[in-house]
């Protein structure tokens, strides 16, 4: 474990926007005009080979990325209909995840959406996967 601490590093907990089954807590931290987003990572986050398991990558860059889309969207709700990982590097368990995203294209019902996904210890960060993906708007029928 790196004993990175994201709160001490102005990050801000989003705890009523949890990840899915039990992922944990993203953190949020504005950054000029682009939001961050991040993630703790631990033990429960590993494969059996010991480093960060690719779905929880994707899992996390997937709530990241909608969060970027339901913004570009006017906050209204909106789906992935698309996700495209590449893993970069492996991440250890308590290293912290980073994503920074923008909006590369809306039009009135789809956002497209691309991203980086960094690792950060205390002192360092490197890129580990990339991401791109296009979210549908949902409009009342």
């Amino acid at each position: 474990m790196t004993g990175f601490d994201p709160a001490a590093h102005d990050w801000r907990p989003l705890r009523g926007a949890a990840m899915p089954g039990g992922l944990g807590i993203p953190w949020a931290k504005k950054h000029g005009d682009q939001w961050l987003y991040g993630l703790l990572t631990g033990p429960e986050h590993a494969n059996p080979a010991g480093v960060i398991h690719g779905g929880v990558l994707m899992a996390f860059a997937d709530h990241g990325l909608s969060f970027l889309a339901w913004e570009a969207a006017d906050r209204g709700p909106c789906t992935t209909i698309q996700l495209n990982t590449h893993f970069l590097d492996a991440i250890q368990p308590g290293e912290f995840l980073e994503l920074r995203g923008e909006v590369t294209r809306r039009t009135r019902g789809l956002v497209f959406v691309r991203g980086v996904i960094g690792a950060r210890d205390e002192h360092n960060i490197r890129d580990a996967g990339a991401v791109d993906g296009i979210w549908r708007v949902l409009r009342p029928r």
